[in-house]
């Protein structure tokens, strides 16, 4: 069990979880990007989400009809761990820093040496919260709502 699902491990690493939500369950596969979705089953749960791809299930006829194919595809990421392959995953620095936020950091240097000091994680999480508003208010709304927390070294969710 893993974040209260169950979760299939190959020598300690993570292959599948089972997880549901409201309107379906999923199998997670972790490192999904990797896998050869040759069924064209796999769903990229959102455009942020680099490595996981899901498999989702409304019911038990649907499960039943890919059975074979779900098999395939868990041998295959269990595959992809024994190679030992990895998702290339975007680095920090190629995400966009929203004008408002940048603004915030030209204006206040201790704010740009505390962002900058937080983990690689904690930065992409501040960016992508940053940057999904429409409205540039929101935007500097959010920015002004935790620019405490980055001067005190805490992440999005700390």
């Amino acid at each position: 069990m893993k974040w209260g699902n169950p979760c299939y491990v190959f020598e300690s690493s993570n292959i599948v979880l089972i997880h549901g939500f409201k309107e379906y369950c999923a199998l997670l596969f972790f490192k999904g990007a990797l896998l050869n979705d040759a069924g064209n089953i796999l769903i990229q749960q959102s455009e942020n989400v680099q490595a996981a791809r899901q498999v989702r299930f409304t019911n038990v006829k649907e499960i039943t009809k890919i059975k074979a194919t779900v098999k395939a595809y868990i041998y295959e990421a269990i595959e992809v761990e024994k190679a030992g392959l990895k998702v290339e995953l975007k680095k920090t620095k190629e995400y966009n820093i929203p004008e408002e936020f940048q603004n915030k950091l030209d204006e206040n240097p201790d704010l740009e040496k505390a962002f900058k000091a937080l983990t690689p994680g904690r930065q992409r999480g501040y960016l992508l919260y940053f940057s999904a508003p429409k409205q540039s208010k929101t935007k500097e709304l959010r920015i002004e709502k935790y620019t405490q927390a980055i001067l005190n070294g805490k992440g999005l969710n700390d």
